[in-house]
């Protein structure tokens, strides 16, 4: 199979996709339109541009209005990924809806955290939901708490990984990279995960506050020990990564005592 950039399958045939996903609901969209709207628009940009001309050819075309039009949205979604792959394969087509929800959501945060919810079943709204946190962070971490305790990994992890103050490809969270100290009681929560990708995006949260909380993640993480857990000893080691490439003495004797 020939290889195709992500970018790429962001164009006129998801536009197609899309449209007739929910025309099955709400037959009065303009299809047409829709994939007129994203070819006119996205020759020559990039995968982030790409996705946001097909979100707002969504609002454009819907009512204009996130309250009337997220219900048909959430409504195609289909089947949640029950796998800890897939997100940018089998549901990429899911990405203009999240940032829908991040672009048009702002107004509505109880209609958008349950959307976002139902988004990171499928693909991802880790991205979605820091718009949120900026706005309304006790709220929005209240509940990111909750969703610390899904059954669901995907649910799971976006507590995590949405607060991530430095997520790559998206604009940096100053609160918490001025005060993490919000996001400690969400990772307590996950430290012992048993999913790998929960565990990965603990880590990999811990390791960005480590860059400029050095304190502040050095004692989260010694609160944690002694552990035998397997889950935690992993999410230790992976956020230290860094700290020990520095020759950090503490995080060398951490991971010594694991031995």
């Amino acid at each position: 199979m020939t290889y195709k950039p992500l970018k790429l399958w962001f164009d006129e045939d998801l536009a197609s996709l899309l449209a007739d996903k929910i025309l099955k609901i709400r037959p009065d969209f303009n299809r047409e339109e829709f994939i007129d709207i994203v070819g006119s628009r996205i020759p020559k940009l990039e995968l982030n541009d790409r996705v946001e001309v097909l979100a707002d050819g969504l609002y454009e075309l819907l009512e204009s209005d996130f309250s009337s039009s997220i219900p048909t949205l959430l409504g195609i979604l289909g089947p949640e990924n029950s796998e800890e792959t897939g997100m940018f394969t089998n549901f990429y087509w899911v990405m203009p809806i999240a940032k829908f929800v991040e672009k048009y959501g702002l107004e509505h945060p109880e209609l958008s955290y349950q959307a976002i919810e139902e988004i990171t079943k499928r693909n991802t709204g880790e991205y979605a939901i820091r718009p949120f946190l900026v706005k309304y962070p006790a709220k929005t971490i209240a509940k990111m708490m909750n969703w610390s305790t899904s059954e669901n990994l995907h649910v799971r992890r976006l507590a995590s990984e949405g607060g991530r103050p430095r997520l790559p490809w998206a604009k940096k969270l100053d609160p918490f990279i001025e005060d993490p100290s919000p996001l400690l009681p969400i990772l307590e929560n996950l430290n012992a995960d048993p999913s790998k990708y929960v565990q990965k995006s603990v880590a990999n949260c811990l390791n960005d506050i480590l860059k400029d909380n050095q304190e502040v993640a050095r004692n989260e993480i010694e609160k944690w020990l002694p552990t035998d857990e397997p889950s935690t000893k992993w999410i230790i080691k992976h956020a230290l990564r860094n700290e020990l490439k520095k020759d950090e003495q503490w995080a060398k004797e951490i991971i010594a005592s694991f031995k």
